[in-house]
């Protein structure tokens, strides 16, 4: 009877050649046999795979670099809209990533889960997550990402948007008619509640904090 079971097919999306093979190994347990993974380079080779596989789930790994950190961002809502049905899960570097990622819940995504988790816990979330495709921002595992980060100004949320631009702490002093001094406590401020201690980091996290999709204009076919 197993035999005849029709697999639900699983999408992962992962740019790392190592975090594929243990991506692998980890799915390869028993608790995953009624589940099939296939794993992609970028959202666009995904999307060609849809048009021919019917997929159950997609987890997309979160990438480091900004460029591609968008392609995760824009691609997921796109998917929200063309394919409602397919579970959209997130797999980000750490929990302070999972923080920042959960302040989108208009990016309806089902579930955040961070690499840095215990190989056990992870499977269990995952399974978790699997049995919950109907929950939208607000299972048991991201509703708490969600809920600890909603403390930004809109002061700050205007800031981390004009880094995002590329600008200095002297242009978003005159763009936003304050002073300099000003703008910096509420940079300080910022970085404090998001648990960051570099301009590095803050301008990571800006890139998700003030992501939205007219960003990009109009969506590719």
């Amino acid at each position: 009877m197993g035999k005849n079971c029709t697999k639900r097919n699983v999408a992962i999306i992962e740019k790392c050649i190592m975090s594929e093979v243990g991506l692998q190994n980890l799915l390869s347990d028993p608790t995953y046999c009624q589940y099939s993974f296939h794993f992609y380079k970028n959202f666009a080779e995904f999307r060609q795979a849809l048009k021919q596989t019917s997929f159950f789930s997609i987890i997309y790994s979160l990438f480091g670099l900004r460029e591609e950190r968008r392609e995760c961002l824009m691609g997921l809502h796109l998917l929200s809209y063309s394919h409602p049905g397919v579970q959209r899960i997130v797999l980000v570097e750490d929990d302070r990533e999972a923080q920042l990622v959960g302040l989108f819940s208009s990016l309806r995504l089902h579930g955040i889960l961070s690499k840095t988790a215990p190989l056990p816990l992870l499977l269990e979330q995952l399974a978790t997550l699997f049995g919950e495709t109907r929950h939208i921002n607000d299972n048991m595992l991201n509703h708490w990402y969600v809920s600890q980060c909603r403390t930004l100004s809109p002061t700050e949320r205007a800031i981390l948007n004009c880094m995002t631009r590329g600008l200095s702490m002297a242009e978003i002093a005159s763009q936003l008619d304050r002073n300099v001094k000003t703008i910096r406590a509420h940079k300080f401020n910022a970085m404090t509640k998001l648990g960051v201690t570099s301009d590095v980091s803050l301008l990571n996290a800006a890139d998700i904090l003030t992501w939205m999709p007219h960003v990009y204009g109009q969506y590719p076919n």
